[in-house]
């Protein structure tokens, strides 16, 4: 082989080695996000689940106007997808922290938290 036939080998190695790396990193991401996403559905749901419970009177099983005494379902704590728990549960607002199973960086897991009061859901990246 010629010193030209060496040199394209190397280079085409060297490419192919740089779109393999981008590749796996792309892939990484994107499986993060798609993570996020879906701990983002999942604390959403379960705050659905608080605003029904505060919305229902305390006679038919509710909070009467209050998120006091609502908790998550036991077969929802834990999921495929991460851990769930309510890290505040005041009259009027509970907040969701969902951890999910994704490595972000180091020893850092996906996490999001949902706040929910009488009129507004609002969710927040945590990691």
């Amino acid at each position: 082989m010629g010193q030209q036939q060496l040199l394209l080998i190397v280079l085409a190695t060297i490419v192919i080695g740089i779109a393999i790396v981008l590749a796996i990193q792309l892939f990484r991401t994107n499986a993060i996000d798609s993570k996020r996403d879906i701990l983002i559905e999942e604390t959403t749901t379960l705050g659905l689940m608080a605003l029904q419970y505060f919305k229902k009177p305390a006679e038919i099983g509710g909070g009467s106007q209050s998120f006091i005494g609502w908790t998550i379902p036991s077969q929802m704590t834990q999921t495929a997808n991460g851990n769930f728990m309510t890290s505040t549960v005041a009259p009027d607002q509970v907040i969701i922290t969902g951890t999910g199973t994704e490595i972000v960086t180091g020893n850092d897991l996906i996490e999001v938290q949902t706040t929910v009061t009488a009129n507004d859901i609002n969710s927040t990246i945590i990691n």
